[in-house]
C-alpha cells in the first residue's frame, strides 16, 4: 500500500486532518481518554460523525482509530500520572 503524507492512505490522512484540525471534532475526542477505552471512543465518534469528511473521505473504524490512537494514548498516560499524583498527595 502506498503511503500518503506519512499515513497509510489518502483516506487515513484526510480523516486525521479533519479530526485534528476541526476545533469541534478535536474537542469531541480530546476528553474521551478520561472516560472511554480507545475502542469505545472510536465507536462513539463513528456514531457522531457524518459518513464522510467535507473532502469526501470515509470515516471508518480504522481511519478514525489511526487518527486518534497516539494522542489518545498520550492523554491517557498524562491523566493517569495526574490521578496518581492526586491520590498520593
Amino acid at each position: 500500500m502506498k503511503e500518503y503524507n506519512g499515513h497509510r492512505s489518502y483516506n487515513a490522512w484526510n480523516v486525521a486532518l479533519w479530526l485534528h484540525n476541526d476545533e469541534d471534532l478535536y474537542n469531541l475526542f480530546n476528553w474521551m481518554p478520561e472516560h472511554f477505552s480507545l475502542n469505545k471512543a472510536v465507536s462513539t465518534l463513528l456514531a457522531t460523525l457524518p459518513a464522510k469528511t467535507p473532502d469526501g473521505a470515509v470515516y471508518n473504524r480504522l481511519s478514525v482509530k489511526l487518527a486518534i490512537q497516539d494522542e489518545f494514548e498520550d492523554r491517557l498516560v498524562r491523566f493517569n500520572e495526574l490521578y496518581c499524583m492526586e491520590v498520593t498527595a
